[in-house]
């Protein structure tokens, strides 16, 4: 418990960049900074976690893809269009509905991700706002988050630059923010970290907050 003191008393400011329904790991960093700074002006990356997440089924760990329509190499984030030609809306919410709909708190949330789907949003971003919006508010995550620009306050000192620090390519003992704590998943007699914050939400509901300050990994 003294960690958790520790952590909450720290003043500290970090610069991450928008995710899609991000791992455990990108909750676990927001819990460790006073102010989050959430950069939608850098530079696009492919197939990172800006556009994709990962949940557990019944045999395997899957990994949802939002596609994407053609973009300049240099491309910032926030002028990233989703591309609807593919029928990736269906294939997302029915594999949530394959993965968690036994699970105990499928049913308590699914709808609000539905209805961000439903929207059809036509940029990545504002696809990503509404659904980070969501699993904070989910999560009861109450820290000061600012959506910026590229540039401005971000270049000021002290605000530690974890932008693409958060990723999809590295080995499970690499992560700066995060341990994993183990915690009830439908499928699976071994534990898997590190997954979409949908997976801790649907399974731990109410209790995902406290599994995620045991999954702090201390700085």
């Amino acid at each position: 418990m003294s960690d958790f003191l520790i952590r909450e008393e720290k003043s500290s400011e970090v610069l991450i960049e928008l995710q899609y329904l991000p791992c455990l790991e990108y909750f676990t960093c927001i819990l460790q900074y006073d102010r989050v700074y959430i950069d939608i002006a850098e530079r696009y990356v492919k197939q990172t976690y800006r556009n994709r997440c990962s949940v557990l089924t019944t045999n395997k760990i899957d990994t949802l893809t939002i596609p994407v329509k053609g973009y300049l190499p240099a491309s910032s984030t926030k002028d990233i269009l989703i591309d609807y030609n593919q029928d990736w809306t269906r294939r997302h919410l029915g594999c949530l509905q394959s993965a968690y709909g036994k699970s105990p708190f499928y049913e308590y949330y699914v709808h609000e991700f539905t209805r961000v789907y439903e929207k059809k949003l036509a940029y990545l971003v504002d696809l990503n706002y509404e659904l980070l919006t969501i699993c904070l508010r989910l999560t009861g995550i109450t820290n000061e988050i600012q959506y910026n620009l590229s540039g401005g306050e971000n270049d000021r000192n002290g605000v530690e630059n974890a932008i693409s620090l958060i990723n999809n390519r590295k080995q499970p003992d690499l992560h700066k923010y995060y341990h994993p704590t183990p915690y009830y998943q439908t499928f699976g007699n071994d534990f898997v970290g590190n997954l979409s914050i949908v997976d801790l939400l649907f399974n731990m509901g109410p209790e995902a907050k406290s599994v995620l300050l045991r999954s702090c990994k201390s700085q």
